[in-house]
């Protein structure tokens, strides 16, 4: 289909489609939706809203009368939503979209419930437990529901409960290794997922979401190594982890499931470490400094942009 777009448009812009029939050449190359795909589309946008709005409405009904409720009426209410959740969930299946809707919903509500606990009880945990907990008490649905989103919401959840921890105790190069293995491990697994054949894993814009995080942490730990790096050894696993992970983003993308997201993704990092690594030497030369870097930046932008078109033609050929 992206093949058919890319003609069609170029069809628009040399003026070989016949004014007024604009509608009828999108329709017949498949581009322009239809009726029942806009129904489709609506129905599922309007479902998902309700389960946020859902979500959200028990988090404000809560806030708003808080010193109205008794402790036991605000943990009734909570677990009173999620039971009523899992036995229609009993009813309608976890395959089904309306299924996958209840177990975000359910997913949602077992944070509140955690919260609320906390609130209620001052327990003195630190902020991360909970996240931590939250992430352990979802699995279950996470592993039953097989969809995309939930399990980026998981990830999510293990994401902020490493930051809180390392936040809290004020690390910051463990706190970018853990955030670079974390989410290079996930995006692995989504990857050997996706080629083993889970149908649930094809879409494409979940590991690219996974992706940019890996990115961001991995361009994020070799900008530390370069700038501020203290001891020899660290710097040096840093920048030997961030060369294998561009390496491998690079082979995985351009030879075994070529993807110019990926590997514009990939070219992006590159180009801030090249200036993290130019800005380290070369600004004590004033103004002569910083047109190289710029000079630098352009250049490998024209030059990835480039390569990506040759890359593109070479998919659509």
């Amino acid at each position: 289909m992206s093949r058919y777009r890319s003609e069609v448009l170029g069809w628009f812009d040399s003026g070989r489609v016949a004014a007024g029939r604009e509608l009828d050449v999108l329709r017949a190359a498949g581009i322009a939706p239809s009726s029942h795909e806009w129904r489709a589309f609506l129905g599922q946008l309007t479902l998902w809203l309700g389960t946020i709005a859902l979500a959200a409405s028990v988090i404000f009904f809560f806030a708003f009368n808080w010193d109205d409720l008794g402790r036991f009426a605000k943990f009734a209410l909570v677990e009173a939503a999620i039971l009523a959740g899992l036995a229609l969930l009993w009813r309608l299946g976890p395959d089904g979209i309306p299924g996958k809707a209840l177990l975000t919903l359910l997913s949602l509500l077992v944070g509140a419930l955690l919260a609320l606990t906390g609130q209620t009880y001052q327990t003195g945990a630190d902020t991360y437990e909970l996240f931590a907990w939250w992430a352990v008490l979802i699995l279950p649905w996470v592993l039953l529901g097989r969809f995309s989103p939930l399990w980026l919401v998981w990830l999510a959840l293990l994401n902020l409960a490493a930051y809180l921890y390392f936040e809290l105790v004020w690390e910051f190069e463990p706190l970018l290794w853990t955030l670079f293995g974390l989410n290079a491990l996930a995006l692995i697994a989504w990857e050997a997922a996706h080629r083993a054949g889970f149908d649930w894993l094809r879409d494409s814009w979940p590991p690219r979401l996974i992706a940019m995080a890996s990115a961001a942490f991995a361009t994020a730990l070799a900008a530390w190594a370069i700038l501020e790096g203290s001891g020899g050894g660290s710097r040096v696993a840093a920048l030997l982890a961030y060369a294998a992970w561009l390496g491998a983003f690079y082979f995985w993308y351009r030879n075994q499931r070529r993807d110019l997201f990926m590997l514009a993704a990939g070219m992006l990092s590159l180009i801030v470490a090249v200036v993290a690594f130019l800005a380290r030497n070369v600004l004590d030369g004033g103004s002569g400094g910083l047109l190289l870097i710029g000079l630098v930046v352009i250049g490998m932008s024209a030059g990835g942009a480039i390569w990506l078109k040759s890359v593109g033609r070479e998919q659509h050929a």
